[in-house]
């Protein structure tokens, strides 16, 4: 899922419910400012000669208060009229400013909240906030200029510029963090969204690949049991008549092929099961110290086996020794299954800078049993797993032969 730019980022326009409370807003606060005109007029706070008369003056109150119910909406329009509206109550002498000059700085702080073009959000507040100023000096010079002494004109000037700068930058600052603040929270859906994502194919992956690996284990132990039980029964029935000695030597190893793949199934399916053991907890491990019961098995298949070790052997990390004995397995069921062979060689080399298994056979050079074959898609994988490098292929001097070198320096166990 492809992240945001937030440079680019537009806040979303109010909801139905955000809408429809905003128009309650709007003529809640019509209706307080209209009952403060009234009470205001009994205070007599402006030159008769300059009040507006009352319808005017409820329409001006009207003009600035009810916009409010769009502020959220459209806040570019609505804080331009509700400025207009308030300088033009201020000309004609309507009598309410208390609650006007609330909405007015509610206004810039819904423009900066809400404003779409940023650029443009900026402009007009400065402007608006320019225009609220300058009318501030005007009626300060023509209107307020010859009241009291200087130290009275002095307090009013503090009282309107001082204490006004503070309100508008109230205003201005509190919209401007109220749209960051619904940025970021954007921003940190996006990454949840993303990290959700992420997590749900991590996990899809993770499955996949536990399918893969547990296919490829059964395979490894189903072929290579029920191959070697396969010629121990065709050993048998043809031993069956002629040599009835050997004919049960073959059954007890059928009998016992079975007994193991039996039981190794039990365990790999345990695994499934389990919910909080892997595959690796609970199938035993086979590494290569137990390679030699591979080539027994060989040998009582009826192939004549040879068996060698070369080099000092060392101790190989359990996830290494595993991969070398399923590879050394599933080359010789490929053996017992395609090659028709009689003799196989097995050997296992420990070298200065790694391990190397090599299995030759005499077979028909079918051993591998096609480059799609799942015993050898097990065995590229497992290859890859450990960074080494796999050979096979017909042997020049006939047969088929695997070849398996593993990096590794000794000591490197963990």
């Amino acid at each position: 899922m492809p992240s945001v730019n937030l440079d680019d980022w537009v806040r979303p326009g109010p909801t139905a419910a955000q809408r429809r409370t905003d128009v309650w807003i709007g003529l809640a606060v019509g209706a307080v400012a209209l009952v403060n005109l009234f009470l205001t007029r009994h205070l007599n706070t402006l030159d008769p000669g300059r009040v507006a008369p009352v319808p005017e003056q409820i329409c001006w109150v009207l003009a600035i208060t009810l916009p409010l119910a769009l502020r959220r909406a459209y806040p570019d329009v609505i804080a331009v009229v509700i400025g207009a509206a308030f300088i033009g109550g201020q000309v004609r002498g309507s009598q309410e400013q208390q609650v006007t000059i609330g909405v007015l700085f509610a206004a810039i702080y819904a423009l900066g909240a809400w404003g779409r073009n940023r650029n443009r959000a900026r402009i007009l507040r400065l402007g608006i906030i320019g225009a609220m100023f300058a009318w501030l000096v005007i009626v300060f010079v023509f209107f307020a200029g010859g009241i009291g002494g200087p130290a009275e004109r002095a307090s009013l000037a503090f009282n309107w510029f001082v204490v006004n700068s503070a309100f508008f930058a109230f205003s201005y600052l509190m919209g401007d963090a109220a749209w960051q603040h619904v940025r970021r929270s954007h921003a940190l859906e996006e990454q949840a969204a993303e990290l959700r994502a992420t997590q749900e194919i991590a996990a899809e992956r993770a499955v996949l690949g536990e399918r893969v690996r547990i296919a490829r284990e059964l395979h490894d132990v189903v072929a290579h049991h029920v191959s070697v039980m396969g010629i121990q029964a065709s050993a048998c029935r043809r031993a069956l008549d002629k040599d009835p000695a050997r004919a049960r030597t073959a059954l007890a190893a059928v009998e016992e092929g079975a007994r193991t793949a039996v039981d190794e199934l039990r365990r790999m399916l345990g695994a499934l099961r389990a919910s909080s053991a892997t595959t690796e907890e609970v199938v035993p491990n086979a590494g290569v110290d137990r390679l030699e019961e591979i080539t027994d098995r060989a040998r009582e298949a009826g192939l004549t086996v040879r068996y060698a070790v070369y080099g000092e052997p060392v101790p190989l990390p359990e996830s290494l020794s595993q991969a070398a004995y399923r590879i050394v397995q599933e080359a010789v069921t490929n053996t017992l299954k395609h090659a028709h062979a009689h003799t196989l060689d097995v050997r296992i080399r420990y070298l200065s800078g790694g391990i190397e298994l090599d299995v030759t056979d005499d077979g028909r050079g079918g051993s591998g049993s096609g480059s799609g074959g799942m015993g050898l898609v097990g065995m590229r994988e497992r290859v890859a797993v450990h960074d080494g490098a796999l050979e096979h292929g017909p042997h020049p001097d006939g047969g088929y032969r695997v070849r398996v070198r593993f990096p590794y320096q000794a000591g490197a166990v963990r």
